[in-house]
């Protein structure tokens, strides 16, 4: 193309300059003053359009390269999420009388959004948002649950810095499996979070997994600072495929040690859990005791301990499953305390991605005197992952 417009520009050169000639010995000067006017235009018009066809091309030359750059990091780029959805209905007393909570609705009790980045084979990254509506109290939360930056540098050595899971609850769920439904036994009872700010570094080869984080200790809904940190920590061995066997510890002061509030007491807690998932059937069983978990700024030391017991079997067009959960909350400052609590129900799926469990639920918490609540609900919960 340069070639043709260059020997256009030549040609039209010598035509103009050959006419310039004749125009010379004809003696007609204003005639060659036009015909150079004219070869100087032409020059410019053939100088403009090679310098569009120069651009032009560049562009083209960029655009491969821009759209191989998007595509890769669409590749690397995953986004999913989860919901839990209730339809039930509550009946709740409290001393004999019902509570304002007691009704039929719709909850959205969770709505994780999450975003995993990888930049290579070791470097990743995770967003995780979390939503939450409950209809009885007119509750709205948009909040970040995950966020941090993780080095996988082998099996029994990842490392995430931020706000990332904690090492035993949301491990006991994955062998629970029926969050949607129900907490697990610590969450349920606010004896811990599912996630913190902080150093966490973990590892699972198939048979020996851990992990140990150091924590900000107030949860992910708040990562304030406070005068130290906190250290939690878990080991599980599975000697057979299915058989998992976990211990795990916590301690710290959950972010309340300030210089305006001084912690008075550090927060203790220790993890046991056993259980089996393999074949569709699971069982499990969880212990836990905990002192000083709501005294760590009070004068008055107490203490708590509690246990689940839990089973499903999936048959394939649906699962059962039921659980079992006893707990004293208060052990030395209101000993007579108690929190039981039980469901069962039957969960079909009902397309890839989406479950839906039809369930019981019920809980007393009692000291037999001032204390006597009791919830009974029934209805569906639903599981929405993408």
């Amino acid at each position: 193309m340069r070639i043709k417009m260059l020997a256009a520009t030549i040609a039209a050169g010598l035509t103009l300059a050959s006419l310039g000639a004749q125009a010379q010995t004809a003696g007609d000067s204003q005639e060659l003053a036009q015909l150079q006017a004219q070869l100087a235009a032409l020059q410019t018009k053939v100088s403009d359009l090679e310098q569009k066809q120069q651009a032009q091309a560049q562009v083209q030359a960029q655009a491969p390269a821009a759209s191989n750059t998007l595509a890769a990091w669409a590749d690397d780029t995953k986004v999913s999420g989860t919901s839990f959805i209730d339809f039930t209905n509550l009946d709740q007393t409290s001393n004999g009388k019902k509570s304002a909570t007691s009704g039929t609705g719709l909850d959205v009790k969770r709505f994780y959004l999450s975003i995993d980045h990888k930049f290579n084979d070791v470097w990743s990254a995770n967003l995780t948002t979390d939503f939450n509506y409950v209809s009885n109290d007119g509750e709205t939360q948009l909040f970040v649950k995950k966020a941090y930056l993780q080095g996988a540098f082998s099996k029994l050595a990842t490392l995430r810095v931020g706000s990332a899971n904690t090492p035993w609850i949301p491990f006991v769920e994955d062998w629970y499996g029926y969050r949607f439904v129900e907490n697990t036994l610590i969450d349920r009872l606010k004896f811990g979070n599912s996630a913190d700010w902080g150093l966490h570094l973990l590892g699972d080869n198939g048979m020996f997994n851990y992990q140990v984080s150091v924590l900000n200790g107030a949860g992910y809904k708040n990562p304030t600072r406070s005068n130290s940190v906190d250290f939690a920590g878990r080991v599980g061995f599975q000697p057979i495929k299915g058989l998992m066997f976990a211990v795990g510890g916590y301690t710290g002061d959950l972010g309340k040690d300030t210089a305006t509030s001084p912690a008075l007491h550090d927060a203790h807690r220790y993890d046991a859990m056993a259980a089996y998932a393999a074949n569709g059937l699971r069982l499990g069983a969880e212990w836990f005791r905990a002192s000083n978990w709501n005294n760590v700024t009070t004068t008055l030391s107490d203490a708590a301990d509690g246990w689940s017991l839990w089973g499903s079997y999936d048959f394939g067009p649906a699962s059962v499953f039921a659980r079992y959960d006893r707990a004293k909350p208060s052990k030395d400052l209101n000993p007579n305390l108690k929190d039981t609590y039980y469901n069962a129900g039957v969960a079909f799926p009902i397309t890839k991605g989406v479950k839906v469990a039809v369930a019981y639920k019920d809980e007393k918490l009692t000291d037999n005197a001032a204390i006597n609540t009791h919830s009974r609900e029934i209805g569906a919960w639903a599981e929405v992952k993408f």
